[in-house]
């Protein structure tokens, strides 16, 4: 369990609420794209990942590892970030928030859930109601930046466009379509420009061009030595 603090914006006004998460999800392969999806998985592979079982495939994740803080600590130097859109599902309904699947990629290659277990996963003060924004789902733009050789790069950029329309997630979702109250779901990424890779700091941004919105999320990554 974890209690996320976090500002809701909606037709209806903001309020800041504290959410109860109990349950976490990970979804990966969540393409449209079948060559973008294929050319996702070829990423990992080239770095010892064996390709997912199914196709969107569906982790559980320890609630306990989603966290707001601005630094993460990360054993060695092999973890990276994937900015994703959230569907967080209160009591009064679904939201849509922002968050990093932040992975070990050395744990990775030996399997999937495990480096996911192993990392926090960064999220965003900020949701949006899920409602308000699903019409417009392709227009979102997603975009994540990472702090290397001492300049800001581009590392992630698209259009939701490229994913599943979390509706569709969620018909496919084990359990069925309807995801209770106090469950996250991370609804997939984008491939890596110049490839997956390590950085101290990550940076992410969710934006609505219709209605003229934006979420944003940072946080710098401290790297603990490995002492065998």
């Amino acid at each position: 369990m974890t209690l996320l603090h976090v500002t809701r914006l909606s037709a209806r006004g903001a309020d800041r609420v504290a959410a109860d998460i109990q349950t976490l999800v990970i979804a990966g392969w969540t393409g449209r794209d079948e060559a973008a999806v294929r050319h996702h998985i070829e990423e990992l592979q080239a770095i010892g990942v064996p390709p997912p079982s199914s196709v969107p495939v569906f982790y559980r994740v320890a609630a306990a590892n989603l966290t707001q803080a601005a630094r993460v600590e990360m054993l060695g130097p092999h973890g990276s970030g994937e900015a994703e859109p959230v569907v967080v599902s209160l009591a009064d309904g679904l939201w849509l928030g922002l968050g990093s699947d932040h992975t070990d990629r050395v744990a990775e290659a030996q399997g999937i859930a495990l480096s996911k277990q192993l990392c926090a996963k960064p999220v965003a003060a900020t949701l949006w109601r899920l409602e308000e924004v699903e019409a417009h789902w392709d227009a979102l733009e997603l975009t994540a930046t990472i702090t290397e050789g001492g300049a800001e790069v581009v590392y992630q950029r698209g259009t939701l466009a490229a994913m599943r329309h979390p509706r569709d997630l969620l018909a496919r979702r084990p359990g069925g379509p309807d995801l209770p109250p106090g469950t996250a779901m991370f609804c997939g990424t984008l491939g890596a420009i110049g490839g997956i890779r390590p950085a101290a700091r990550f940076a992410m941004r969710l934006h609505d061009p219709v209605l003229g919105r934006t979420i944003e999320h940072a946080y710098e990554v401290v790297e603990l030595p490995v002492v065998a």
